[in-house]
């Protein structure tokens, strides 16, 4: 009679990937230290192990806009913010700006994303918006920022192509029409650089909430975002992005109840943006007529929304 043996059934676990020669498209409990591991990245700033610090900022300047340069930010403690969020000036001529060389230009920034790495917890994010200049030759400031951030010692987390589609103003800068000769290329769109302080996980604070929807987080983590461009005579400033920018950003990388920085608040969309979420703000702007009309548009947000939150606008 034949007997037939029984073995245990062993129980499957679930299948990692690794890095392969031709990519790994379908990404679970994925395994990348061989391609982290290359001579590709030698050089390149690496994450820490650190402990998560966090130091309380004073009430008395949580929600604030400060009339003062952010190239020292005297009122954050280290390891304090959780976000940074901002446009920096260009340097174009607008009536904010100052008439620096390139390098100069640069250095200036640098100060001040120096105080921004300064003032973040360890994961805390750095999130720039910035267009690139020029034609003749083209000025590619986003290259020239990730590189000074990387000096710094930020981590590079991606790039966001924010296309501005259908509502960026019409030009007629074709060049040469039609012709081979000089066509010069019209940008449409402008980007956002995210960084992160010195390890690319956020400790989750015990009873912080994440206030991102499914669809939210669906649509945020990709890498190219569709939404109109904000009017600046609408909103009484030179170069104000949308709401919608920050309020993304917010979303994505912080918990409810934490503190935004914006180290070139302008016309306050930053503020606003957090406020719509449940989070703090903390804005810098050397322009007092800057400084009032964000201190007006938050003001303002504020009672369209009764949002019963108290706001300190001296």
């Amino acid at each position: 009679m034949e007997r037939r043996l029984k073995f245990p059934t062993a129980k499957r676990k679930s299948a990692g990937t690794t890095t392969s020669a031709f990519g790994s498209p379908g990404r679970i409990n994925h395994d990348s230290s061989k391609f982290y591991g290359s001579r590709l990245y030698e050089g390149l700033p690496r994450e820490e192990q650190t402990e998560y610090m966090e130091n309380p900022v004073s009430t008395d300047c949580l929600n604030r806009v400060f009339c003062r340069s952010s190239e020292s930010m005297e009122e954050l403690p280290e390891n304090s913010v959780h976000l940074m969020v901002t446009s920096p000036p260009y340097n174009v001529g607008k009536e904010y700006d100052q008439d620096l060389t390139l390098n100069e230009y640069r250095e200036f920034l640098k100060r001040v994303w120096k105080e921004v790495y300064r003032v973040l917890v360890p994961g805390g994010r750095a999130c720039v918006n910035l267009a690139n200049l020029g034609r003749k030759p083209y000025l590619p400031l986003h290259i020239f920022l990730i590189k000074d951030m990387i000096d710094l010692g930020f981590l590079m987390r991606g790039e966001i192509i924010w296309n501005k589609g259908t509502s960026v103003s019409p030009s007629t800068a074709w060049g040469t029409w039609q012709s081979a000769k000089n066509p010069i290329l019209r940008d449409i769109h402008e980007y956002i650089l995210v960084f992160s302080k010195k390890t690319f996980t956020r400790k989750a604070p015990k009873n912080r909430k994440n206030t991102i929807s499914k669809e939210e987080f669906l649509e945020f983590t990709k890498s190219i975002w569709t939404f109109p461009a904000e009017s600046a005579t609408k909103i009484g400033h030179p170069a104000p992005f949308p709401v919608e920018l920050p309020y993304r950003l917010i979303q994505l990388y912080t918990f409810a109840d934490e503190i935004v920085l914006d180290p070139f608040m302008g016309s306050g969309q930053t503020a606003i943006a957090a406020l719509k979420s449940g989070r703090h703000f903390v804005g810098y702007d050397i322009n007092q007529d800057y400084v009032r009309l964000a201190e007006r548009r938050i003001k303002q947000y504020m009672d369209d929304k009764s949002t019963p939150r108290l706001l300190d606008l001296r």
